[in-house]
C-alpha cells in the first residue's frame, strides 16, 4: 500500500477566501478531495486585507515569521491560521500589510499590475517555505500555481537544495500561460539565488527575469488544467513565447481537467433559481427562462431561443470578435442576455446595445452570483467564443443545466463539449473553430435553426448534456498520480 503524502498547496488565491479566476477553485476544492484520499494536505495563501478574518475564524500564530529577501534584507510577517470551511484542512495566511493590504489582489483600479508584484510574490513564495520550517511541516510535495508561486521550485533547487525542505518534490500547475511574471533583472538580487542563474537557459527571457520560465524549468513535474491546453501551450499561438521551454519538458507535462462543484451548480437544488428541475423532470427550465426574461426586462417568449453569456469582458474571452458579430446576431429571431465586466470599451459597447434593440438584448455590466445562476438555468444556449480557454467552468455548468454550450474549439472547451451530430443526434453542444465574426454568427444561427426546426435534436442534446459529469474526485485521483511520480523522481525511490 502506498504511503500517504504530506502535500502543501501554495496559491495566490483560493475559494472561498479570495478569487479572481479558476485557480482559486483548484486551490480551495482540490484539497478536500486529496484529504478524502487520506493525505495530509495544507494550503498557504496571502493574507489579503479583503479577507474577513472574523467570518472565517482566522487566528494568529503568535510568533512573527522572518523571510529573507536578498538585497532588501529580512522581512517580517504575521501568519494567521484557518480551515477550509466544513473541513479540518489548515489554511495559512501570510499577512504583510505593505504587500497584501490592498483593495485588489494583483492590479490597481486601472487594471495595471501593481509595480511591486515582483517583490510581493517572491516574498510570498519564500514565506511559504519558511513557514514549513517554522511549523516543522516538511512536505513530500509542494504544488505551486502560476507565476505568482513559480519561485518556489526555483528556491527548492537552489537555496534549499541541501536543506531538509530540499527533499520536497515540486509540481507547478499552469492555469494561464499568458501571465508569466516578467520583471526587471534586479529581481535576481531580491531572490538571492545568485546571478549565475540569470541566463537564457534558466530565468532570463527578453532581458527580464521570467518567473514562470524559471518555474517550468525547475519543477519536478508540470500540470495544466486540460489535455487540450497542455498541447496548445507547446505552440507559438498559445505559448506566449515560452512554447519552446514547455516543449523541452513535454514529457513531464500532464493535462488534468478541473472538476466542477456540483454542490454549487445543480439545477435540482440551486437556491437562486425560481424552479428546480432535473433530467427526468425538465418542466422547471421553462419557468426559469421566463424568470430570466423578466429579470432582464426582455419580452417573455417561450417560443424564442434565449442565448446567455457570463464572461469577463476581456480579449481572452473573444469579446472583441463577439462585438464585431453582435449586430448580425441581433438580426436572428432570438434573444441575448449578457452579464460581465472588464475592459471599459466593452462596457460602453455592449452596455449601449439594449437602447437600440430592447426586445432582443439585455446587458448587466458587473457581476452577480444570483444572476449567473439564473442565466445558466434560464438560457437555452450558452455562448463562449474564447480566444483561448485553459479549462473553463461555465461550459460545465451549462451542461449540467441542460443549457447547450456554443464554444470555440480550444483548450478545455474542446475537451468537454462534444459537437452536435445531426445524423445521430449525438453531442452536447455546438462548436466552431475559427475565431471570426462569421464563425460566431454561423454557429449561433445553426443553434437557432435547430431550436426552431428540430425539437427532437434539442431534447436529445439536453439529455446528453445533463448526463455529463466532471468531478473533483476524478481530478484529485490524477493529481495524486502526478504527486507520487514527482516524489519518486525527486528522491529516486519507488513509492
Amino acid at each position: 500500500m502506498r504511503p500517504k503524502l504530506k502535500i502543501l498547496i501554495c496559491a495566490p488565491e483560493a475559494v472561498p477566501f479570495a478569487k479572481t479566476g479558476g485557480l482559486a477553485d483548484v486551490a480551495g476544492v482540490l484539497p478536500k478531495e486529496l484529504k478524502k484520499l487520506g493525505h495530509d494536505v495544507r494550503v498557504v495563501m496571502p493574507g489579503y486585507s479583503v479577507i474577513d478574518r472574523d467570518k472565517y475564524g482566522l487566528t494568529p500564530i503568535n510568533e512573527p515569521l522572518g523571510v529573507p529577501m536578498g538585497i532588501i534584507g529580512e522581512a517580517w510577517c504575521g501568519v494567521y491560521e484557518g480551515k477550509i470551511p466544513g473541513t479540518g484542512i489548515p489554511v495559512y495566511f501570510i499577512e504583510h500589510e505593505q504587500y497584501f493590504g490592498r483593495k485588489n489582489l494583483y492590479n490597481d483600479d486601472s487594471g495595471q499590475g501593481y509595480m511591486d508584484n515582483d517583490n510581493r510574490f517572491v516574498f510570498f513564495s519564500r514565506a511559504c517555505l519558511q513557514l514549513c520550517k517554522k511549523l516543522g511541516f516538511y512536505p513530500d510535495v509542494i504544488n505551486a500555481n502560476d507565476w505568482q508561486t513559480s519561485a518556489i521550485p526555483i528556491f527548492l533547487n537552489t537555496i534549499y537544495r541541501h536543506d531538509p525542505l530540499g527533499n520536497a518534490a515540486s509540481v507547478l500547475t499552469i492555469h494561464n500561460m499568458q501571465h508569466q511574471g516578467s520583471f526587471y533583472e534586479g529581481l535576481m538580487d531580491v531572490m538571492g539565488i545568485g546571478w549565475k542563474h540569470y541566463n537564457f537557459l534558466e530565468l532570463e527571457y527578453n532581458d527580464q527575469v521570467n518567473l514562470l520560465k524559471g518555474g517550468i524549468l525547475n519543477s519536478t513535474l508540470l500540470t495544466t488544467v486540460s489535455d487540450g491546453y497542455a498541447r496548445e501551450i507547446q505552440s507559438p499561438e498559445h505559448g506566449w513565447g515560452l512554447d519552446g521551454v514547455v516543449r523541452e519538458r513535454a514529457g513531464d507535462l500532464y493535462g488534468i481537467l478541473n472538476g466542477c462543484d456540483y454542490d454549487e451548480w445543480n439545477p435540482e437544488t440551486d437556491k437562486y433559481i425560481v424552479k428546480n428541475y432535473s433530467e427526468s423532470d425538465f418542466s422547471g427550465k421553462a419557468e426559469c427562462k421566463r424568470d430570466l426574461q423578466k429579470a432582464f426586462g426582455l419580452p417573455v417568449r417561450d417560443d424564442m431561443p434565449l442565448f446567455g453569456i457570463v464572461t469577463r469582458l476581456v480579449r481572452q474571452k473573444g469579446v472583441d470578435i463577439l462585438a464585431e458579430a453582435l449586430y448580425k446576431l441581433i438580426g436572428l429571431d432570438a434573444q441575448f442576455v449578457l452579464l460581465g465586466a472588464g475592459e471599459v470599451w466593452a462596457h460602453f459597447y455592449f452596455g449601449g446595445a439594449p437602447r437600440f434593440f430592447p426586445e432582443k438584448i439585455a446587458v448587466n455590466i458587473g457581476f452577480s452570483d444570483e444572476l449567473a445562476h439564473k442565466i445558466e438555468a434560464g438560457s437555452d444556449f450558452f455562448l463562449m467564443p474564447s480566444r483561448f480557454e485553459p479549462c473553463g467552468l461555465n461550459q460545465m455548468y451549462s451542461l449540467r443545466y441542460g443549457t447547450l454550450p456554443i464554444v470555440r474549439s480550444t483548450g478545455g472547451l474542446n475537451d468537454t463539449v462534444e459537437n452536435f451530430n445531426e445524423q445521430t443526434l449525438e453531442g452536447t453542444g455546438f462548436k466552431f473553430y475559427d475565431l471570426t465574426a462569421d464563425a460566431i454568427f454561423n454557429t449561433v444561427g445553426w443553434a437557432t435553426y435547430t431550436y426552431y426546426h428540430n425539437k427532437k435534436a434539442i431534447h436529445s442534446l439536453r439529455q446528453n448534456a445533463m448526463s455529463k459529469r466532471f468531478t473533483w474526485e476524478e481530478t484529485a485521483g490524477r493529481y495524486e498520480m502526478v504527486y507520487y511520480q514527482a516524489v519518486r523522481r525527486r528522491r529516486n525511490v519507488y513509492i
